[in-house]
């Protein structure tokens, strides 16, 4: 049974949010349902070719990790007007499209600050087809709440949601670790599996991609000597990860190269400053997209613990560290990292703050990272596409 499927998004900060929307987007429409995107952050990258709509929304950003405070493409603070408009969009679309199943990505466990358009988008569609299914789309780990917030999303989740799609293993990281799960919740969730990228196997296997993009392999099968990989995502919130790396790369001497990719929504400024101050067996690039085999190539990986973290070291299988990102009170990649760190699949570091003390910690790190074995297969559920489209194919067939 193929229905018309709308998915809603707003990523604020990093882009997983949409890359995994994007992903569950896909797979809903390669198993034969319309599906139509609605993205409500900043444009990311062309979606022309893809199998599902794309429909890009007013654009709201974040400064920092500045929730509270909505800003638009120019950095200005969000009126009423931009949230109207992004409201009677969401709104034509449910009526237009008498979507049977509407996904809310991180909405109601996060994106309080844009509850109004999304609960105007259920109550649209609803109103279109009162069997509508609606779900909430969620990764391995969230932000606690305070505890008001907490009660508030789970009292939305029983009066609007049919059920929540975790993208995650409950085996290596259930949603218990980072959020109240009640005896309620625990039976509308979902766990799909992790929402993978095509692996580095992938593209080894796949000759016409090797062939449209021959940086692919070619650099990191030329270096002899494995490099020091350091990457960090998207934004430029790795900044200080990126400073701390080359403080530490200086004191490790020159005797192996540090590679650092930084994420290409970088300030340019930031990039050049970084760029600067590094050592000459520092190299300091922009993101490439020959990231995979980098990183199945190099001696040590040096990275955040966002979502895709885990799925590109399982990949790699090379010794990795692991420095969350904790500003704020962003608590997401410190779990993820306590996790990655007692499945042996990468060593945990926290900053401190201190730049002399935390360079000398990762020099440390580095060097016992590079006495070690490459890390043991890890087995994780990584059939998140197909999961996620089984999960919703079950929940149809309930509701007939």
């Amino acid at each position: 049974m193929t229905v018309p499927i709308l998915i809603a998004v707003t990523h604020l900060l990093g882009s997983g949010h949409l890359v995994r929307a994007g992903h569950l987007a896909r797979a809903l429409a390669e198993a034969g349902h319309p599906v139509t995107l609605a993205s409500g952050g900043m444009p990311l990258r062309s979606m022309e070719g893809e199998p599902f709509a794309f429909v890009q929304l007013p654009p709201v950003k974040v400064e920092g990790t500045d929730f509270r405070n909505l800003l638009d493409e120019c950095g200005d603070a969000i009126d009423d007007a931009r949230r109207n408009a992004r409201q009677a969009m969401l709104v034509d679309l449910a009526t237009r499209q008498r979507p049977a199943v509407v996904i809310t990505e991180h909405f109601p466990f996060g994106r309080r600050q844009l509850a109004g358009e999304f609960l105007a988008l259920i109550a649209a569609a609803k109103a279109a087809d009162p069997k509508a299914l609606v779900l909430s789309s969620i990764r391995d780990v969230l932000v606690t709440p305070r505890a008001d917030r907490v009660a508030e999303a789970h009292a939305r989740i029983a009066a609007q949601f049919d059920g929540v799609l975790v993208h995650g293993d409950e085996t290596f990281l259930p949603l218990e670790a980072s959020w109240p799960v009640t005896s309620e919740l625990a039976g509308r969730l979902h766990y799909t599996g992790y929402m993978a990228f095509p692996s580095l196997r992938a593209q080894r296997s796949n000759p016409e991609e090797m062939r449209e993009n021959p940086g692919l392999l070619r650099s990191a099968r030329k270096d002899d000597e494995r490099d020091i990989l350091v990457s960090g995502g998207g934004s430029g919130a790795a900044l200080p990860l990126f400073e701390t790396a080359v403080a530490a790369a200086r004191l490790t001497g020159g005797s192996r190269r540090w590679r650092i990719l930084v994420g290409r929504a970088t300030d340019p400024a930031a990039f050049a400053r970084l760029a600067a101050s590094a050592p000459a067996h520092v190299a300091v690039e922009w993101a490439r997209p020959d990231f995979a085999a980098l990183l199945s190539a190099c001696a040590v990986s040096i990275s955040q613990a966002g979502y895709n973290t885990v799925l590109d070291l399982i990949d790699a299988g090379r010794p990795a560290i692991v420095v969350p990102f904790d500003a704020g009170a962003e608590t997401e990649q410190a779990i993820r990292a306590e996790a990655m760190a007692r499945a042996g699949l990468a060593g945990s570091l926290r900053l401190s703050g201190d730049a002399d003390r935390d360079a000398a910690a990762l020099a440390a790190a580095v060097a016992q990272a590079l006495r070690e074995e490459p890390p043991a297969a890890l087995l994780l559920d990584r059939d998140g596409a197909p999961g996620s489209v089984a999960a919703i194919a079950r929940l149809l067939a309930a509701r007939r």
